[in-house]
């Protein structure tokens, strides 16, 4: 009779196949392939425990674990490839393992169901790669410090996108620093939230075989267990609670690109992109986009899709595991792989753009950004500051019609509209020593 092999760790209650149709349905092998690492890294923790507990013997422990290392080593070499013929990720390791080392691997699952080790092996890729987008956000958060002070020069600040204030551009770019900075808290407490081990909670009601969870936890890094078992096959908690503060990063990441966009333009003209980050027009050789800044702002919708997608499988699910939560892989590894890229996007953007001062100088002159001083001022000379906004509004009404700057004026025109101007209003009201002054000093 010949052989054939067995691609499904179940079956033995069914009398007939799986249709072709369910089985393409059914299958997760092709969009999961990273989880071979933490699924081999979870099993090798299982077997640890298993010997220690007397489930196997340390021989067969040490087969099963030396079994296990040689299908990562043959899968991330090449020499081993993931195909489809499997349903999915655990059943691709424990066939080869089987296939390998014989009758023995048949003893891995012991103890354990393929939904606390899914749970498991889930809760090791996203703490692994929740980490590393926090070192990515760090780095980010380290180009910006660099940019912002290489470049204290002056520009306008917004308001309704109408020129408002005058600040500088490191006091701009450090705004987002502290964007960054709560979303790289919002990160720590979804790894903080996160740290304990699923494994040893079985189907949904632990096993009967003598084990130690505690064991398991400590060999794969988190700090303890769920308390009850049912919570620890069914919880997706941790990697909504991580896609919510990558959706809320990917926001931050997105306004940003709107700026970059804007100053980018002719109409702005106070950064350039390097070209490394930019691209063209396939009819007009002149021009040189923001593709860059604009995928990223386009990218967001992407992941906040990925986070409402999964929000809406889990919503109306009993306790404890349906295959409805299969949906989460796919889900959490777009979001986490959009996330990746567009924060070393971003990074290196802003690393090579060009500042343009000058421009940035230009555009504070033409505003009347110092109007607000000019208030202060008045205030300082014992008016009320609704009767100041009063005067300065009709100031700026004058400029306007005579096309001058307020710094522009000379003291007669000024003292037309309130009497108590004198010359202290020039140096007051110039906008490098508007910086200077109390606690905006800060932006300097």
């Amino acid at each position: 009779m010949e052989h054939k092999t067995v691609t499904k760790l179940w079956g033995g209650r069914f009398r007939q196949d799986e249709n072709e149709l369910m089985e393409q349905f059914n299958n997760n092998l092709s969009n999961t392939t990273w989880l071979c690492g933490p699924d081999i890294q979870g099993s090798l923790a299982h077997v640890a425990m298993q010997v220690k507990c007397g489930l196997l013997t340390v021989q067969e422990g040490e087969q099963i674990a030396q079994g296990l290392q040689g299908i990562l080593a043959d899968v991330q070499s090449g020499a081993l490839q993931m195909t489809n013929a499997y349903e999915d990720v655990h059943t691709f390791v424990e066939v080869h393992l089987i296939e390998r080392i014989g009758d023995v691997g048949k003893k891995l699952h012991t103890a354990r169901s393929r939904n606390d080790q899914v749970n498991t092996d889930m809760k090791l890729y996203v703490k692994q790669q929740t980490a590393y987008v926090i070192e990515l956000v760090e780095k980010m958060q380290r180009t910006l410090q660099e940019k912002a002070a290489q470049n204290p020069c002056i520009m306008p600040g917004y308001t309704h996108l109408q020129r408002a204030q005058v600040v500088t551009f490191k006091y701009y770019l450090m705004a987002y620093h502290g964007m960054l900075q709560r979303d790289k808290k919002r990160l720590q407490s979804a790894l903080d939230n996160m740290d304990l081990s699923p494994l040893g909670c079985g189907a949904l009601a632990g096993t009967t075989h003598q084990i130690d969870r505690a064991f398991t936890a400590e060999q794969l890094g988190f700090s303890g267990v769920y308390a009850n078992f049912i919570d620890g096959v069914s919880d997706r908690d941790y990697q909504l609670e991580a896609m919510s503060a990558f959706s809320i990063l990917m926001m931050h990441l997105s306004r940003l690109s709107e700026e970059i966009i804007l100053w980018s333009s002719q109409e702005f003209g106070f950064i350039s992109l390097d070209d490394n980050y930019t691209t063209g027009s396939s009819i007009m050789p002149q021009k040189k986009n923001s593709d860059g800044a604009e995928l990223i702002r386009g990218k967001t919708g992407r992941v906040y899709g990925d986070l409402m997608g999964l929000l809406t499988v889990m919503k109306g699910l009993p306790l404890a595991y349906n295959k409805d939560m299969q949906e989460d892989k796919e889900a959490f590894h777009d979001s986490l792989q959009t996330v990746i890229l567009s924060l070393c996007m971003m990074e290196r953007m802003i690393a090579t753009l060009t500042v343009k001062k000058e421009n940035m100088e230009k555009a504070v002159k033409k505003g009347f950004l110092n109007a607000t001083e000019v208030a202060d001022y008045l205030v300082g000379k014992g008016i009320p500051f609704r009767d100041a906004h009063g005067i300065v509004g009709q100031i700026v009404i004058y400029c306007e019609d005579h096309q001058k700057a307020i710094e522009e004026l000379q003291l007669s025109e000024l003292q037309q509209f309130c009497p108590v101007f004198d010359d202290g209003i020039y140096p007051y009201i110039d906008y490098h020593n508007i910086l200077k002054k109390g606690i905006k000093k800060e932006m300097l």
